[in-house]
């Protein structure tokens, strides 16, 4: 029998080059989460597509490389798996450039502060500077928000082709997160060019009901954005004109600032 993840299609196959084991490896440690923290041999099974043989080769050699740890039925990830996360963040002088000046900003400001990059649909936070907590969620480093709904997510799809946008917009599933959601496309496309005009994007309550964020590119020496820096606040302390007026102001000088200095520094 197959043991395929179901989420791996034929057409992300390309031949010989593709390490079919090693994407079912992937495949288990997606599977857990945090509405999944440990798992049992059946769950992953199920969870992934695999075969109940072929998931638990896979977790007994994340279990000896030490990525998992079990108790004899129930799987769970080990903090050895955030080696693989800051791999990312430490091949990306970015970070290291941008927080202390995230730091100082949300000093300046008394916002939290965060920096995101696009991954498919959504954004992935990849640095968190905080002042109290703004969400119902608890939001770190790794965490994943709609890229269409956000400040963040709107500043990077204003950077993708009218294609590429396009096509992520027919796959996007709609969900009605508050009274200001926007979900026809005529004004999800309006209000990412609106962002790729000035250059900077406003979202008022539209994820969360009292959060409302500015964001703007971080961009390298070519001129491409790589990632994208934000303020958010409550909508009953901080209005969207003073958001716009007093904040937006700070934000773009930071963002000009990191911007400035991933353009000088030599790979």
């Amino acid at each position: 029998m197959d043991d395929t993840p179901l989420s791996v299609s034929n057409t992300h196959k390309p031949g010989d080059s593709y390490v079919q084991s090693f994407a079912r490896g992937l495949e288990v440690i997606r599977s857990f989460s945090a509405a999944a923290p440990q798992q049992t041999l059946s769950e992953v099974a199920a969870r992934t597509g695999l075969t109940r043989a072929g998931a638990r080769r896979i977790l007994l050699t994340l279990q000896t490389l030490g990525y998992l740890e079990s108790d004899g039925r129930l799987f769970r990830l080990t903090p050895r798996i955030l080696d693989l996360g800051f791999a990312y963040l430490s091949s990306m002088p970015i970070w290291d450039l941008a927080e202390p000046l995230m730091e100082a900003l949300t000093d300046r400001v008394h916002e939290s502060c965060s920096a995101a990059v696009l991954d498919g649909l959504d954004i992935v936070y990849v640095l968190r500077v905080h002042t109290h907590k703004i969400m119902s969620t608890n939001l770190a480093v790794g965490s994943r928000l709609p890229a269409f709904w956000t400040s963040l997510g709107r500043v990077l799809l204003a950077e993708l082709s009218e294609q590429d946008l396009r096509a992520r917009l027919a796959a996007l599933p709609r969900q009605q997160f508050t009274r200001h959601t926007v979900l026809d496309d005529a004004t999800l496309l309006a209000r990412i060019a609106q962002a790729r005009a000035q250059g900077w994007c406003l979202v008022d309550q539209e994820l969360e009901e009292g959060l409302i964020s500015v964001a703007a590119p971080l961009k390298n020496r070519a001129g491409q954005v790589v990632a994208a820096l934000n303020i958010s606040g409550q909508a009953n302390r901080t209005s969207t004109e003073m958001l716009r007026e007093q904040l937006l102001p700070e934000l773009l000088a930071t963002a000009r600032t990191i911007s400035r200095m991933l353009g000088t520094r030599r790979p």
